[in-house]
């Protein structure tokens, strides 16, 4: 009986919906569905960011590279030590004296791979561990560390999250960028950590793609213009960045991660290369190579794109790492993997747990005459050139009287006011509003509102992958930050209205829809939906309601939490308003709430195009022929609340 009433209230929530909603998806992507501003919202009554970045330099910043102790140190190390600087291996599978005895160039964290309990003092020892090492090594080099901190310090519980890339795409905002930048690198450096695999400069051309969060966006010009101020804040406080992925990782066919891209060179120059020219431009320390081909050659075995094209053509001076067991998609045995790739131009193998093997087989080779001393002498003197930018032999490297690694305090520099300022500013300027049917938006903070779906209570979901581990979590307290319905019950606290978690008990529902958390090798779909494979599994029971919730007379608004955009099919005739929210990290709370309730207006454009349909998944501004008529929402779509 109890099915057949649900059955009855939803057919009959349809049927009413039917009846006084379009039940076509108008197509055209220019129209404005804000006819007038609301009465409460004037130009004057919008606030403006003010945040700023307090950075107090490093010694770092005035460092100038002593070339003469570079060679005298590269001509002073033995075959064995050299080809040891060229290995990063994970700490899981490295440990402290292993990194001594080889003299490793480096030590990588890879996604979720922490410190038995996750907090910021236990990654500083973590990294002080290997560091106190490597002082007693018959070389005493210091290692570089590194990690994914890709939106944030997004490895280290409680740190602040930011929205991720496509997001800031959205934003669009070159100094938002640089703040992003440096609060990151003053975080990082609370950890004493040196080095992060990011920023990825990749041009997405087609959402099918599990990583299309990572990319800024489709466009060569804007991916181009947030690289090298982010670079240059990453790069603060003695941090190194990495511009990733080398080359076209963003334009595999069917948007498959890993995949083939298959172009002309005019086109993987023209849609690709710009990006990298600015990292350079910017001193990017590192170039991380991608997994993927071009025209079905293994981008980490060309020597053209690597050593002819980025190190001799564009004049990269830093060193280019490999992707995590990248190499070993090349053909061939482990031995020739290892000769073809560091001849390619591959300076740093990140191989996590085949180091030793790599280690022999790179002596090997060298001895065979299939990697000549000039390549291994070249490689080498490129990392520890970085190793002196980073500061890794100065004096304030090292405080011998404390015994402690140049590093920030807690309390001054971790998840502090000002860092998540800058994060909330990063949320408001990410929003991007596709619909305002009647100026339902912005609500009054003196109206009660019903707040519902997984992803309005959720941090896991709000931060997306690459969160505390590798693919993310959908869990509530992943780490430190505030939910959207704790946000937007924060800003009428002093005011009249009330927010809800029933519908019953409110006139305006907002409803938050969105995918689950996902990273690279899951994340990629060739349906991107409401309900499809990457999205979460309470969306179909959402729309359910959301059809109640009009055939009540409800005002629906409807928030997006995902990575890219998700096809709608009819149910976009179901929102009186929607809201593309991307991924937008710990402070998602406040700075949606900040936004609804008007006191600051949106300002997020689509940084990628929107589809209508499966038709419209991979077109993109690049297209040719480009085909409005598969488009919902064009790029560089999206609505304010000034506009009429």
């Amino acid at each position: 009986m109890k099915k057949l009433l649900t059955f009855l209230t939803l057919f009959v929530a349809l049927f009413l919906v039917a009846c006084n909603l379009t039940t076509s998806t108008t197509t055209n992507t220019t129209q404005t569905t804000t006819t007038s501003t609301s009465a409460n919202t004037t130009d004057s009554t919008f606030l403006t960011d003010t945040s700023v970045v307090n950075y107090e330099g490093s010694y770092c910043d005035v460092l100038e590279v002593d070339y003469t102790f570079i060679d005298d140190l590269l001509a002073s190390l033995t075959i064995e030590e050299k080809v040891g600087q060229m290995l990063q291996a994970e700490k899981s599978g490295a440990s402290t004296t292993d990194a001594k005895n080889y003299n490793l160039g480096s030590i990588l964290s890879g996604g979720g791979s922490a410190p038995s309990t996750n907090a910021a003092y236990n990654w500083y020892l973590l990294y002080k561990g290997y560091q106190n090492a490597m002082k007693s090594s018959s070389t005493q080099i210091p290692i570089i560390y590194g990690l994914d901190a890709v939106h944030g310090d997004n490895n280290v519980y409680g740190a602040t999250i930011f929205p991720h890339n496509i997001g800031l795409g959205a934003a669009n905002d070159p100094d938002l960028m640089l703040k992003i930048g440096q609060v990151t690198a003053r975080e990082v450096r609370v950890t004493g950590m040196n080095y992060t695999f990011a920023p990825a400069v990749s041009v997405v051309q087609d959402i099918s793609w599990g990583r299309t969060y990572e990319s800024f966006g489709e466009s060569t010009d804007l991916v181009s213009s947030l690289t090298g101020p982010y670079i240059d804040g990453l790069q603060s406080y003695c941090i190194g960045a990495s511009a990733k992925h080398f080359l076209a990782d963003g334009g595999t066919d069917g948007g498959q991660d890993q995949g083939n891209a298959t172009l002309t060179e005019e086109e993987a120059r023209s849609l690709f290369l710009k990006p990298y020219y600015d990292a350079i431009e910017s001193d990017v320390y590192t170039i991380m190579v991608s997994y993927s081909s071009i025209n079905n050659q293994k981008m980490h075995g060309s020597e053209y794109w690597i050593q002819e094209v980025l190190k001799e053509e564009m004049g990269f001076e830093g060193f280019v790492i490999s992707d995590y067991e990248a190499i070993h998609q090349l053909s061939g045995s482990y031995y020739d993997q290892l000769v073809q790739s560091i001849n390619a131009g591959i300076d740093m193998l990140m191989e996590p747990f085949s180091w030793k093997s790599a280690i022999e087989n790179i002596i090997l080779a060298v001895q065979n005459g299939d990697i000549s001393v000039s390549r291994i002498n070249d490689a080498v003197r490129r990392i520890l050139i970085i190793k002196y930018k980073m500061g890794l032999f100065s004096d304030d490297f090292y405080n011998a009287e404390t015994g402690d690694y140049y590093r920030l305090t807690y309390d001054d520099n971790f998840y502090t006011d000002e860092n998540k300022a800058v994060a909330r500013e990063a949320v408001r300027k990410s929003l991007v509003l596709l619909k305002n049917d009647n100026n339902v938006l912005p609500l009054s903070k003196n109206e009660d509102v019903a707040v519902i779906g997984k992803g309005a209570s959720s941090i896991g979901i709000q931060c997306g992958g690459w969160t505390i581990s590798w693919q993310g979590s959908d869990a509530n307290h992943l780490t430190a930050g505030t939910t959207i319905i704790d946000g937007m019950r924060k800003a009428v606290n002093q005011s009249s209205g009330t927010v809800y978690d029933d519908i019953s008990k409110a006139d305006k529902v907002v409803v938050v829809l969105s995918e689950k958390p996902y990273a690279e090798g899951q994340g990629d779909n060739e349906y991107p939906s409401l309900t499809g494979s990457t999205a979460d599994s309470g969306n179909a029971a959402l729309l359910d309601q959301i059809l109640v919730a009009k055939s009540m007379g409800k005002t629906v608004i409807g928030i997006v939490i995902a990575g890219r955009p998700l096809i709608i099919g009819n149910y976009l005739n179901y929102f009186d308003a929607l809201v593309m929210a991307f991924l937008p990290g710990s402070e998602a709370g406040l700075g949606i709430a900040d936004v609804l309730y008007g006191d600051y207006d949106f300002q997020g454009k689509l940084p990628v195009t929107w589809p209508l349909s499966s038709e419209g998944i991979g077109m993109n501004i690049n297209s040719i022929p480009y085909n409005s008529d598969v488009v919902l929402y064009p790029f560089g779509y999206g609505l304010t609340y000034k506009e009429h």
